[in-house]
């Protein structure tokens, strides 16, 4: 198992924020919530081999979103650790788990660069629609990793980075 970079992207614009709207098809499992509940997870996803973490900023916006962005700062740190059941696991899922199984979360703050925004080329599997959202309603949001949503006004208003702590997600059943 490695360890997997993450960058996830707080698009600001006019007081409000870009986030995926999303629809659980991984079971009840998943983060406590139940199939088919709506959920909401910021933009981004993992660096590639020999990517700058900026240039994994820039690319997983501009796929899962169609926006092209400026990277104004380092906002938060997180990282989680999932430990399921590998026993009952095919080789894709296997190679998924292995690959997904311990991430460390970079969170930036980013705006509009002010280009047209564009189709997305890639959306995660549960992915509904990307969504502006008032600043002040993310609070009623189901925001997940959860730390994201605890700390959302932290990090948004904090000049300096913060560690938003490590979490082991035991998902066996």
């Amino acid at each position: 198992m490695s360890v997997k970079n993450a960058a996830k992207i707080l698009i600001i614009n006019d007081g409000t924020v870009l986030l995926n709207k999303c629809l659980n098809t991984f079971g009840d499992f998943a983060w406590g919530l139940p199939n088919g509940a709506i959920y909401y997870d910021l933009p981004g996803g993992g660096q590639d081999k020999f990517e700058f973490l900026e240039d994994t900023v820039k690319r997983e916006c501009l796929e899962e979103t169609g926006c092209s962005v400026h990277i104004e700062r380092l906002a938060a740190i997180y990282e989680e650790v999932f430990i399921m059941d590998i026993t009952e696991m095919d080789a894709f899922q296997l190679s998924v788990y292995e690959r997904n199984s311990h991430k460390i979360y970079f969170v930036f703050i980013c705006r509009l660069d002010g280009q047209h925004q564009k189709e997305a080329t890639e959306i995660d599997v549960d992915v509904v629609e990307s969504e502006w959202v008032a600043i002040e309603e993310v609070k009623n949001l189901l925001l997940f990793p959860k730390p994201f949503l605890d700390n959302f006004d932290l990090m948004l208003n904090t000049e300096v980075p913060v560690f938003l702590g490590s979490a082991r997600i035991d998902m066996r059943k």
